[in-house]
C-alpha cells in the first residue's frame, strides 16, 4: 500500500483501529472516479477493514454518505495543510467539503 498523508500507521483501520487479522485491511482512495488518480498522487487514501469499514458495514464508507463526506472533509484538511489553499483544492477536486 502506497504512502498516505492522512494515515501514518497503515497497519490498522483508519476508522476502528483494528489490525485486519479477522477482516483484512483494504486501501481506500478517498476521492474515487475521475479523481482516483489524484487521490493516489496526493496520498489521500486510508486503510480500512475490508468488509466492516470499507464495503459492507452500516458505517462503511461505500454504504454511508455521512461517513464518506466526513472522510472527504478530513482529506481536504490534510491536503490543505500539506499542499495549498482551499481555492487550490476546489480547483483540483471540484468541490469544497469543509
Amino acid at each position: 500500500m502506497g504512502k498516505s498523508i492522512m494515515q501514518e500507521d497503515r497497519t490498522i483501520c483508519y476508522f476502528c483501529g483494528r489490525n485486519g487479522s479477522r477482516d483484512p485491511l483494504e486501501e481506500h482512495h478517498v476521492f474515487g472516479g475521475a479523481n482516483r488518480k489524484l487521490s493516489e498522487k496526493d496520498g489521500l487514501k486510508v486503510c480500512l477493514c475490508g468488509s466492516r469499514c470499507h464495503r459492507n458495514g452500516a458505517g462503511a464508507v461505500h454504504k454511508n454518505k455521512q461517513v464518506s463526506d466526513r472522510l472527504k472533509a478530513e482529506a481536504q484538511k490534510a491536503w490543505e495543510e500539506k499542499y495549498g489553499t482551499r481555492e487550490q483544492f476546489v480547483k483540483r477536486y471540484g468541490r469544497n467539503y469543509l
